[in-house]
């Protein structure tokens, strides 16, 4: 089997490995990719979609994957041009992909099909923005289109509102877009991931993220700073309920409202008092919960999605680990504000038990790894314990160093006491 996996950070370099140790003989090919997935898929000599759908017509490719959301709604969209070309894509056409790309499609698509979620108000201006807040904090506040995991501020007060209004309508940091002013939820928050194949759907392990950059849940938010993954992390019962009230009635939406899926669909939810609301729908696996994740997933990932790019939800392919995974980040210096590149890497040698996923890296003319981007590196390690996982996980982590080096040391450890 021939597959091609796009995108290039953390998630991707996840994705290719599960589907590398899948037990059937496959050849992979990364686009964009990075040097470190070229060491376990080869590169393609293209430079855009359309150029990449010729390259994979004339190299006979069986599976395209969508590992990065922003080529699902890029021009006609990856999944909308491999569907042209008779080429199987696991991911979503551009137009459902609208449940990530736009917070105000996906919001009225959870009120028209009666998902909870909370109250919001869509806002074209900062002024029409700071009259729907009214003074109500603490307040979310969404830009409407892709931000790369930056672009939703929870707001304790007006000084915070007022600077991240500026960033969106005066900066223009994301780009034209509008806000939706979104009702404070409070509880604690769970990634659940679904496979999603026309009318039928399979969950996989949930996890939790870190978004904010420092100790203690404090600083400005970023796309992630770790994850943990396990069956046992929600209550059964709970589990149950998110899938009652929330994935089988997304499901049942994305069918009635003509928009057809095939891939994975994020489901961030917030367990409130009054019971589970989705926060936000992503159209790809969650980074970094996906490499918290995929090392607890077992069998045939490559053979699983190629069945589920072809109509057919193979759940007999997998199984899923009971135990825990741990994912620590390793940021470059600035960031999320910026990032710095060219920090040489010390410490790689992966620690037996642990896997590490380049997020942000480029290997030297001398064979050296340095940093190339903010969020630089995802060590992960698994064991039948939440505790265990979490020393391990740490405990692979200390040797590694670069200049400037932003690490979070209570991933896995807040949240859980």
């Amino acid at each position: 089997m021939r597959i091609l996996v796009v995108g290039k950070g953390g998630r991707e370099h996840a994705l290719v490995r599960a589907l590398a140790e899948s037990p059937g003989p496959c050849e992979l090919f990364c686009f964009p990719g990075s040097d470190a997935i070229f060491e376990l898929a080869k590169p393609v000599p293209v430079t855009g979609l359309e150029s990449l759908i010729d390259w994979m017509q004339a190299h006979a490719i069986d599976l395209c994957v969508a590992g990065e959301e922003s080529y699902l709604v890029k021009g006609e969209g990856l999944a909308n041009l491999c569907a042209k070309a008779g080429i199987p894509c696991w991911g979503p056409p551009k137009e459902s992909a609208q449940l990530e790309a736009s917070k105000e499609f996906a919001k009225g698509f959870l009120l028209r099909n009666g998902i909870p979620t909370a109250r919001a108000t869509a806002c074209a201006t900062y002024d029409e923005a700071l009259a729907a807040i009214a003074g109500d904090y603490p307040t979310v506040l969404k830009f409407d289109g892709l931000a790369a995991g930056k672009g939703v501020a929870v707001c304790p007060d007006e000084a915070a509102a007022i600077a991240f209004l500026d960033e969106v309508f005066i900066q223009r940091r994301f780009g034209a877009g509008r806000v939706l002013v979104e009702q404070c939820l409070t509880g604690p928050e769970v990634s659940v991931f679904a496979a999603i194949v026309d009318d039928q759907h399979l969950i996989f392990t949930p996890a939790r993220d870190y978004k904010r950059i420092g100790d203690g849940d404090t600083g400005p938010n970023t796309g992630g700073m770790g994850a943990v993954a396990s069956r046992q992390l929600i209550p059964q019962q709970m589990l149950t309920r998110i899938e009652t009230e929330i994935v089988r009635p997304t499901v049942a939406g994305l069918r009635r409202e003509g928009l057809p899926y095939r891939g994975f669909l994020y489901f961030g939810i917030m367990l409130t008092a009054e019971g589970p609301q989705v926060i936000e729908y992503n159209c790809r696996f969650g980074d970094p919960e996906c490499q918290a994740v995929m090392p607890l997933v077992r069998g045939d990932m490559a053979g699983f999605c190629l069945a589920g790019a072809k109509g057919g939800l193979r759940g007999d392919l997998l199984t899923f680990d009971e135990g825990w995974s741990v994912c620590i980040i390793l940021a470059s210096a600035g960031y999320p504000e910026s990032s710095r590149n060219g920090d040489e890497i010390a410490g790689l040698e992966a620690t037996p038990g642990t896997r590490i996923y380049h997020a942000g890296t480029r290997k030297t003319a001398a064979g050296h790894w340095e940093t190339q981007g903010g969020r630089v590196l995802a060590v992960v390690a698994g064991a039948p314990t939440r505790a265990e996982a979490v020393a391990r996980a740490h405990a692979a982590a200390d040797p590694i160093h670069f200049a400037g080096l932003q690490r979070r040391r209570d991933i896995g450890i807040l949240h859980f006491s």
